[in-house]
């Protein structure tokens, strides 16, 4: 018999009120041996999922240590979306 089980978190982070199918998911992942740690998250919920990430470093009982929550919070943070740019046609008066 295998007595082999993968821990498996996965772990989500979404502002109420908006319905699943119309909001974009961001996925985070950490493979660590047998463990999986999985976090979704919206835009909305950056600060809740950072402090889940925490929560698991502090964690005693997991393998989920202070350098993976240090990689995966930068991985959020880097993923902020960045504001569009507005884009401006020629100057009427330039065409000629």
């Amino acid at each position: 018999m295998n007595d082999w089980c993968p821990r498996v978190a996965v772990v989500t982070a979404l502002a109420p009120g908006i319905p699943m199918a119309s909001r974009d998911i961001n996925v985070i992942a950490l493979v660590k041996g047998s463990e999986r740690y999985v976090f979704l998250y919206d835009d909305d919920s950056r600060d809740q999922v950072l402090e889940t990430i925490a929560k698991h470093a502090a964690n005693p009982d997991l393998s989920f240590s202070w350098y993976d929550a240090a990689v995966l919070g930068q991985k959020v943070r880097l993923n902020t979306p960045q504001p569009r740019r507005l884009r401006f046609g020629p100057r009427a008066d330039r065409l000629a």
